[in-house]
């Protein structure tokens, strides 16, 4: 394609992904200072792009924009301020909305993009961003995950809970998944989880407290409404109830005086806050994931791959609960 040329899916009026997106032919965007512009080779699918279709993402760019925020690309181009020794490097990030990956090019800050080593491909490493820095700040940063500590994961076959999942593993955790439906059961079973338990079928509070007697030190909880009531539940002496988000769409209100009752602690995490307060923190997270994946401890659940004319497609199976782990738009 030309360079001047850009395919992006398109978001002019706020809706369900596979009615508010339009494909369109564009200019390709040009980078601003401190910005560079990739070409994107994949680009993975997250339920933040649902609701940014929808409207409904803390972030809220005005239309029109383009969403896509995990890609793995070639710098093509630099603006002012940018060190030329970035050009026609292989990177991740989290492009600069309205400008996302679902699309030719996309724009980033240079400092929001991180070189990929060699031995880990595009699809990979489009997973390996915002899902794996997600887990990898809620679990270590929020929630000092240690060696032998009992970590439930709520809907743990979903991208963001398959990366806790294995990030939770790789630190010697126990880990509980919570999945429903044995489809999903037997995904998780294959990602090393300890013990995993199927809501659809048992009473999750008392799976977990036949599992972990002493209750869950970590639970990584992402989607509202009753997880969130079971796990204030479940959750042991002192532990830690991270929120990275509200899959239900239900938005819990919590009794405070629970957590002053048993002494457990609530950690909200928005992992991209960190880019801005501790880009050092999220520079060393992200070669600890790089280098756990290239030893083999963490494979990202890459579960379907699909051409840039299923973007609407893609995101309306993540919105429906339809998908486990990531798919992954090549591009």
């Amino acid at each position: 394609m030309h360079n001047n040329m850009s395919r992006a899916w398109t978001v002019r009026e706020y809706g369900e992904p596979d009615t508010a997106l339009r494909l369109e032919d564009v200019a390709a965007p040009a980078p601003g200072p401190g910005q560079i512009r990739v070409r994107v080779a994949a680009t993975s699918c997250n339920f933040a792009d649902v609701l940014l279709c929808r409207g409904e993402y803390q972030q809220k760019p005005p239309t029109p924009f383009t969403p896509g925020l995990e890609l793995c690309g070639w710098v093509d181009d630099i603006g002012i301020g940018v060190d030329v020794a970035l050009l026609a490097d292989r990177v991740v990030g989290q492009p600069t909305l309205p400008h996302g990956g679902f699309a030719d090019y996309a724009l980033m800050k240079a400092t929001d993009a991180y070189p990929v080593p060699e031995m880990i491909d595009d699809i990979t490493a489009a997973t390996l961003h915002l899902t794996y820095l997600t887990a990898w700040l809620g679990l270590h940063r929020r929630a000092a995950l240690t060696a032998g500590k009992v970590v439930v994961v709520t809907a743990a076959a979903g991208g963001v809970g398959s990366a806790a999942v294995q990030i939770a593993r790789a630190a010697g955790a126990f880990v509980i998944g919570i999945v429903s439906g044995a489809g999903k059961a037997a995904t998780v079973d294959r990602l090393g989880a300890d013990v995993v338990i199927d809501r659809s079928r048992v009473d999750v509070i008392e799976a977990v407290k036949s599992a972990a007697p002493g209750g869950a030190d970590i639970v990584f909880e992402s989607v509202g409404g009753g997880s969130y009531e079971q796990a204030t539940k479940y959750i042991g002496f002192e532990g830690h109830i991270v929120l990275v988000g509200f899959a239900s769409g239900i938005i819990p209100q919590s009794r405070l005086n629970h957590a002053f009752v048993k002494n457990y602690t609530l950690d909200g995490l928005h992992w991209s806050l960190y880019c801005t307060k501790r880009p050092d923190l999220v520079r060393a997270a992200q070669r600890d994931i790089f280098d756990m994946a290239a030893a083999g401890l963490i494979d990202p659940l890459i579960t379907s791959r699909v051409g840039l004319g299923d973007v609407p497609t893609a995101l309306h199976n993540l919105a429906n609960g339809y998908t486990q782990g990531k798919t992954v738009i090549t591009v």
